[in-house]
């Protein structure tokens, strides 16, 4: 079966076992799932029972799609994510945003908790992310194009759409978040960067680093998606940081922040839907 044969067969079970019409979708990083609890009407599917996509393997990530509406807008959430260290392909990685598409979704909302590498941040601090830096050595699009989803060679000016950068931008202000704005370096792990590559990943531009998130906005901004990136920086990275790292103090770190991380999606999403 191809590719796209497999994402249409995962597109009609879904629409099969849900009645969703969202427009936009959501990915929530480790320990950020709790959004799903603010949802109303809302309905899930495991990952298990879809076909063809992967399983969720890392804590932090409950493993279901979760349709329904924040703030009373219509949403597709990913409650966990699939990373490239898991072993998959970095086709399995974004199949959901593949199958979103194919169900309508227009606009993607991308989180994730990451390591901070600009010393203006702190842990539990919020960032908008306003461009990537693809340090992986691969990306989803290799191989054969297949023009029903989009173009051979995409174009990445504005990977993070400026108006939804904008509107995030004045909710924070509105909300009083302390957020941060930069550039989300994507390694590949599953290790924590040795001091050595944090340095030299700074001196390249980057202001936070982490394991995802730039599978997905290549992938979204290929379907012509609009995206927009939000970072947790759970821990200062390797070098910056004096002790050990440690996945637990992560997920622990994105849930303390998760009530203004919340609180900001729902407003951010109210103004989405409003900015048609």
């Amino acid at each position: 079966m191809s590719f796209y044969d497999k994402v249409m067969e995962t597109t009609q079970f879904i629409q099969a076992n849900s009645n969703s019409n969202a427009k936009v979708g959501l990915i929530l990083g480790s320990g950020l799932g709790s959004l799903v609890d603010t949802m109303e009407d809302k309905f899930t599917i495991s990952y298990e029972q879809i076909p063809n996509f992967p399983q969720s393997t890392v804590e932090g990530h409950e493993g279901c799609l979760a349709f329904g509406k924040i703030n009373g807008t219509e949403v597709i959430a990913m409650q966990g994510r699939f990373h490239y260290y898991e072993g998959y392909t970095m086709k399995e990685v974004t199949y959901p945003i593949f199958v979103m598409k194919q169900l309508g979704v227009e606009k993607l909302i991308i989180t994730n908790s990451c390591g901070g590498i600009n010393t203006d941040f702190n842990p539990g601090k919020l960032m908008i992310i306003n461009d990537f830096i693809n340090l992986m050595g691969t990306n989803p699009l290799m191989g054969v194009n297949d023009i029903r989803f989009g173009p051979r060679f995409p174009d990445m000016t504005e990977p993070y759409k400026k108006y939804l950068i904008n509107i995030a931008k004045d909710t924070g202000n509105e909300l009083g978040i302390d957020y941060g704005e930069g550039v989300y370096a994507g390694f590949m792990g599953p290790y924590y960067e040795t001091a050595a590559e944090i340095r030299a990943y700074g001196k390249l531009g980057a202001d936070a680093i982490g394991m995802s998130t730039v599978p997905e906005t290549i992938v979204g901004n290929y379907l012509d998606m609009d995206v927009l990136g939000i970072a947790c920086i759970t821990n200062m990275a390797t070098g910056i940081q004096k002790k050990k790292h440690d996945h637990e103090h992560v997920v622990a770190v994105a849930k303390k922040a998760s009530s203004d991380f919340c609180k900001w999606i729902e407003v951010i999403l109210e103004k989405i839907a409003n900015n048609k």
